[in-house]
């Protein structure tokens, strides 16, 4: 890995093995598709703090989750849109911007959940199909849902749901079966409008 790498910064989090399609139009994000598109500099989806100021140091979330291009698109309105898939877990170690304000920022990686000796559980799959039924272009990004995947299931709904930056951090730091729990008994309460 290249010692430095471009963060593309949003109000969203994007997990391992999930899907973003993304539309570029800033010159800095451009150059990091293009630097990243031709080898020369991978870049991380970074998560922003919505309870700080946007020049506060803490605007930027410390874990990101590096990505790799999967396609890309001249959208109708002749903006580029691609489509990105995350692909592991890092903290930065050291983050600054370059003469363009693009973030870039050093990374260490960090443990990331494994699918090994988790059972998948079928509610989460369940409620995550009725989600994907009421938003259709979500449920394109994964043309092959790995439904029998806990990791998988619960990365998707930590990505989806409407939970503060320091919640969703907090879930991330325990193991997966605690997460998988925690997160079925917020689902119970808060997605009953639809089923």
């Amino acid at each position: 890995m290249n010692p430095t790498i471009a963060l593309f910064p949003l109000n969203t989090l994007l997990l391992p093995q999930g899907r973003m399609r993304l539309r570029l139009f800033e010159p800095r994000y451009l150059r990091l598709m293009k630097e990243a598109s031709s080898g020369i500099r991978p870049f991380a989806i970074a998560s922003l703090n919505p309870l700080v100021s946007q020049q506060h140091p803490d605007r930027i979330c410390p874990e990101v989750t590096l990505v790799s291009i999967v396609d890309f698109e001249q959208l109708p309105d002749g903006l580029l849109g691609i489509t990105v898939e995350g692909s592991g877990r890092y903290q930065i170690a050291k983050r600054w911007q370059e003469a363009d304000q693009l973030h870039v920022a050093e990374l260490t990686p960090i443990p990331f959940w494994s699918a090994q000796n988790a059972m998948p559980e079928l509610q989460l799959w369940q409620k995550l199909q009725l989600v994907f039924k009421q938003y259709p272009e979500l449920a394109s990004l994964y043309p092959e849902p790995d439904h029998q995947n806990l990791c998988w299931l619960v990365s998707r709904w930590m990505e989806l749901l409407p939970l503060t930056p320091h919640l969703k951090r907090q879930w991330l730091k325990q193991d997966l079966a605690t997460t998988a729990k925690e997160l079925e008994l917020w689902l119970e309460d808060s997605l009953e409008e639809i089923s």
